[in-house]
């Protein structure tokens, strides 16, 4: 055997077994990040003292993808007229084995800290660091070429007690940009 098909040999040999090492991965790592727009309520104990303003989010998201379920740790930011506030969550997916677009539901729970309440931007008044919840309904869509996923899902966060007698609920339509390794 000449020295010439040996080669094409071997390099055929390494990319069809890299090949096959990949296919057989169960998971994928990825990184991302993510944009929301909606609003917020406020929820006071005197029910005459309740207001909802709009809200805009941004964060940044690590997981692991699972052929059904996907596990992800986020950080977020949520900015508004009143209310600044950073969360962390543990979100669990499950989504369902189609194609190219995938529906999904999840869940999270984490906690809000570094958080300010500005009435009218006049006083600032700290929040209390409170666990959190979260609830997300969306839509996957796998771009075949590419290692880029978007997400695009409803989502709301209650964060309980976050003042004296005020309870938080955050509602908003985002979009996440994934980068799979």
């Amino acid at each position: 055997m000449n020295i010439k098909s040996f080669s094409i040999l071997t390099a055929a040999t390494i990319m069809l077994s890299c090949g096959a090492a990949n296919a057989n991965l169960l998971f994928d790592i990825y990184a991302g990040g993510t944009y929301g727009i909606g609003g917020y309520t406020a929820f006071h104990d005197d029910s005459d003292k309740n207001f909802s303003h709009s809200a805009s989010a941004y964060g940044a998201v690590i997981g692991m993808d699972i052929p059904l379920f996907r596990i992800e740790l986020e950080y977020n930011y949520m900015d508004s007229d009143d209310f600044s506030l950073n969360t962390a969550f543990v979100n669990a997916y499950f989504k369902l084995p189609t194609p190219i677009a995938k529906p999904y539901i999840g869940a999270g729970i984490g906690s809000t800290f570094d958080s300010k309440y500005e009435p009218g931007n006049i006083a600032s008044v700290d929040l209390d660091d409170t666990i959190s919840y979260q609830g997300m309904l969306g839509l996957t869509f796998d771009l075949p070429v590419l290692p880029f996923n978007i997400d695009v899902e409803g989502r709301i966060l209650y964060a309980p007690d976050i003042l004296t007698d005020v309870d938080l609920l955050q509602y908003d339509g985002r979009v996440k940009l994934r980068y799979v390794f």
